[in-house]
């Protein structure tokens, strides 16, 4: 892997160039699924395009767990790298901001910028930490919702989103059927399975079991480090597959042999893994990554009935797409609420597209994915 520093950014055909994030606060208590509230609620969030005088074509775009507000464009022109979904969002591209006002926000317990752990407790002027309530998708979907209220947007045009994003696209169309016009759910499920579970909880217990962490009460400036890395590492081999990682690094070696205790960094597989946990701390919070990743083991659409009970109140038209290489969440998990939203009449098209990207297959360039994209927004 070549850890070096990217160019500055050069703008591309179709960027959507400089933005400014902003910071929406509503003074009300937010209530969450559970019961529990904070006293207000702020969601960071970005937005493309122009919302047209109708209001009626905005699309909302929902991020995957690590990711956040910036999908698209750059915040100066010294940063080094663009928007998360850079390539799909702008001028002329599948989501076409000539056309669309696009808005994307840090979910709902996410620590860049939104009510979550990391965020401060206006009652008490400390961080949340764990006094923050528990969370699930459909309190991230709720608090979506409230931002649009004050963005006085009453029916979008598309709801879209992968991974975590693709659950709370799911639920936005069982949740707010009045208020979507379509929606895109790629690489998830209707529930994790037990594999999934296992993978997320291997990572919370490295966090925990990090003596820094001392029962989430870490000093920011100080975090469990080495649990969160490792935790980041475990996740992200999720996130790719056995071809991607094979013929990107194959058996290639670093160093001739292991170093002084023979458990340095010796293959190029290893150092990848580790820059990838490493910079993932200076960019993530440790109790943020322990919330999200159990609202993600906690999303049921089977529950507390049936998944043909729960996709019942759908009505909008949906494109579900799955990735063959996507070990983490399988082309049958995707393809089995399109199989149940089908069964019960719904309007729903799978799409199951073969890359060898692994689960993080949505967020490479896909002309086939951005066809599918920009054909069915264009429905």
């Amino acid at each position: 892997m070549n850890d070096s520093e990217p160019a500055p950014h050069s703008p591309e055909e179709g960027d959507v160039g400089l933005v400014e994030y902003q910071d929406f606060v509503s003074r009300e208590p937010f209530r969450f699924e559970s019961g529990g509230t904070i006293p207000e609620l702020t969601l960071r969030y970005e937005t493309y395009g122009h919302l047209n005088d109708a209001k009626d074509n905005a699309i909302l775009i929902c991020h995957a767990l690590s990711g956040n507000h910036h999908c698209a464009g750059v915040h100066s022109m010294d940063e080094r790298k663009s928007g998360w979904w850079n390539f799909v969002v702008g001028p002329g591209k599948p989501i076409d901001t000539s056309r669309y006002y696009v808005i994307c926000s840090n979910s709902l317990g996410g620590c860049s910028g939104s009510s979550g752990p990391y965020s401060v407790n206006p009652e008490t002027g400390e961080r949340y930490r764990l006094d923050f309530p528990k969370l699930t998708v459909r309190d991230m979907v709720k608090a979506q919702s409230v931002l649009l209220d004050s963005l006085g947007i009453d029916r979008l045009h598309a709801v879209v989103g992968g991974s975590m994003g693709g659950m709370q696209t799911l639920q936005w169309a069982i949740d707010f059927p009045d208020r979507v016009g379509r929606y895109i759910a790629m690489a998830c499920c209707a529930r994790h399975n037990a594999q999934a579970i296992a993978f997320n909880d291997t990572g919370r217990q490295a966090i925990i079991c990090d003596p820094v962490w001392d029962e989430g009460n870490y000093d920011p400036d100080q975090p469990p480090g080495h649990g969160l890395s490792v935790a980041r590492m475990m996740a992200h081999i999720t996130y790719l597959s056995d071809a991607g990682m094979e013929a990107k690094f194959g058996r290639k070696r670093r160093t001739l042999d292991g170093g002084r205790e023979h458990f340095d960094v010796e293959f190029e597989v290893e150092s990848y893994l580790r820059y990838q946990g490493q910079s993932f701390v200076g960019r993530f919070d440790a109790n943020t990554y322990l919330y999200l990743t159990k609202a993600l083991d906690r999303f049921d659409l089977h529950s507390p009935v049936s998944l043909d009970d729960t996709l019942s109140a759908v009505s909008a038209p949906g494109l579900v797409v799955g990735f063959t290489s996507d070990w983490l969440y399988p082309p049958q998990g995707n393809r089995e609420v399109a199989e149940a939203l089908l069964r019960l009449g719904k309007d729903a098209t799978y799409a199951e597209l073969e890359m060898d990207f692994g689960h993080d297959s949505f967020l490479v360039r896909s002309p086939e994915l951005y066809d599918l994209i920009r054909t069915f927004l264009d429905r």
